[in-house]
């Protein structure tokens, strides 16, 4: 068997592998990309790209309930051509799977390796009818969408992501089994389309919310606009050639079923147990999150493969230290963004910061703003939706924020970018907002949030900065 020997070996072709690559060239190592299955990245192949280009579609399609009341005649004889927006997605999905590989494997020649790796050994990898020989090597392998067993039997009446963006037509009728982020992005533009739907999802909340004021304005919100059946597992069930989805006291017999409840790593057949290190009850092994490396190993874990922090963004963060760290003699620890999650269902839920159920309830304060009043969202016929904002009660530093909103993926950026910074409410105050913006709604509930904390600014003016004695 032809064995080749390289610095560093990089399982996987996705945004943490192309990470991580980028740092081993900047280093001058010799390395290998191996990729087994398809190219392009999750993200651009299944996942942010294309679900978000449905989405846009949907939601402009969906703006023409609003134009009556504008006084512009002529939207109710609005028409959608199905397979033609599907044909724009899917043409817009290939671009950036083009461009993915156009700055990516195309251009690596020997160096990238088409083939599924196993671990021989921790530092010896097989691919078909090669060995590499690798002094570390970097395992970013991705994840994919999660479908019990029992409910493979069903074929392709249950679909995933996988599936969804291959589609010429949409059916008549889905269930959406798992209302997360895919879940609720996905369900609202299918109902958007046109698709009679109907959301499950065994929790009592939505979207990852934990707040409980968001979680109720959120499903209050999103539950006007198709069917939600919360706090039951859903059960399947073939009824001719359709399924029936029971959860609780409700069934509703559709045409297909997304499955969206999760993704789980792959790593299958990868050969772990040839690391010799003890492997969690998910096939895992320990890893550090701040220098992402397995146990003492020469070995680092990038992205999806984790099951942590699965989101582009953090893909491409844990690929740069993985990739960093296994291109040094020197383990180096790397301070880990503050984290941000955006679901861009209409009207969009955000989370920042520090989580609901991590906060301690007698240390931390919360602001609070209803985007109803809100002169920017009311003209814009956005006005629904809530923001609350939490920081340290003694010290008024920012901790995190959950919200349902208009134009809250720039508010929780805002809000990021703040606590990432290490700003207190009263130096947030300082800052300028524009009248009439989105950004005030994010100023009212700062203000609400500074007469609760107890660090206030000097000078006693909340929104002007003193200046300098002379």
């Amino acid at each position: 068997m032809k064995e080749i020997t390289v610095d560093i070996a990089i399982i996987g072709s996705g945004t943490a592998g192309l990470n991580a690559m980028g740092q081993v060239r900047r280093a001058h190592k010799s390395f290998v990309l191996i990729n087994g299955g398809e190219t392009g990245t999750t993200c651009a192949r299944v996942g942010c790209m294309p679900s978000k280009a449905m989405i846009q579609i949907a939601e402009d399609f969906h703006r023409r309930a609003h134009l009556g009341k504008y006084g512009i005649a002529g939207h109710e004889e609005l028409t959608l051509d199905l397979p033609e927006a599907l044909k724009h997605v899917q043409n817009l999905r290939d671009i950036f799977v083009d461009r993915v590989l156009e700055h990516s494997t195309d251009k690596l020649g020997e160096e990238f390796i088409e083939g599924y790796a196993r671990f021989i050994e921790p530092t010896l990898l097989e691919v078909g009818e090669q060995r590499i020989r690798a002094g570390r090597v970097v395992i970013a392998t991705g994840s994919r969408p999660l479908v019990p067993g029992p409910w493979q039997a069903f074929g392709d009446r249950i679909i995933t992501t996988d599936e969804l963006f291959e589609y010429e037509d949409l059916p008549a009728s889905i269930g959406v089994i798992g209302l997360g982020t895919i879940g609720l992005e996905l369900g609202q533009s299918l109902h958007r389309l046109g698709v009679s739907v109907t959301g499950f999802d065994q929790l009592d909340t939505i979207g990852g919310i934990q707040d409980p004021e968001v979680a109720r304005t959120a499903i209050e919100i999103l539950g006007k606009e198709f069917p939600l059946h919360l706090g039951k597992p859903a059960a399947i069930e073939a009824e001719g050639d359709r399924l029936k989805v029971t959860a609780g006291k409700h069934s509703v017999l559709v045409d297909k079923v997304l499955c969206s409840i999760g993704r789980v790593p792959n790593v299958e057949n990868l050969g772990l147990e040839n690391l010799g290190v003890a492997l969690d009850a998910h096939g895992m092994p320990p890893f550090n999150p701040n220098t992402m490396q397995v146990a003492d190993l020469p070995v680092y874990l990038a992205g999806d493969v984790t099951g942590k922090r699965m989101i582009l963004h953090e893909a491409g963060g844990e690929g740069r230290i993985a990739g960093y760290n296994a291109a040094h003699d020197e383990t180096t620890g790397f301070q880990r963004k503050t984290p941000i999650t955006i679901n861009f269902c209409d009207p969009n839920i955000c989370m920042v910061g520090r989580r609901w159920n991590d906060l301690d309830a007698n240390s931390s304060a919360v602001g609070e703003i209803r985007f109803g009043p809100v002169g920017r969202a009311l003209i814009m016929g956005r006005n629904k939706g809530i923001l609350r904002i939490y920081a340290d009660k003694q010290s008024g530093h920012l901790s995190g924020a959950e919200m349902i909103g208009p134009g809250c993926e720039h508010l929780a950026h805002l809000l990021c970018w703040c606590i990432e910074q290490g700003l207190g409410v009263g130096e947030m105050l300082r800052m300028p907002f524009y009248h009439p913006t989105i950004e005030e709604a994010l100023q009212a509930a700062l203000y609400d949030l500074y007469r609760k904390v107890d660090a206030k600014n000097e000078g006693g003016l909340v929104e002007l900065e003193p200046l300098p004695a002379r």
